[in-house]
């Protein structure tokens, strides 16, 4: 995955649409996943994982990468 790829956002419900967007720049940020670390938050026991800034219509959403799906491979 690099900057300038189209993506796929991998839907957060079964009601939401899929969308599509594009990547403006990648960028490592650390994230909390309450189903495998737990409801209380340690954000010293939390490893950096690869995110990407996406462009989806006129707004800016910051996404892990392990979410996305570059569309056409």
């Amino acid at each position: 995955m690099k900057v300038g790829d189209l993506v796929k956002l991998r839907s957060m419900h079964r009601r939401q649409e899929e969308r599509a967007g594009l990547i403006v720049e990648l960028l490592d940020k650390k994230v909390w996943r309450t189903d495998t670390m737990g409801k209380n938050v340690d954000w010293n026991k939390a490893e950096t994982e690869p995110h990407a800034k996406v462009l989806v219509g006129e707004k800016y959403l910051t996404i892990p990468v392990s979410e996305l799906k570059v569309v056409g491979e």
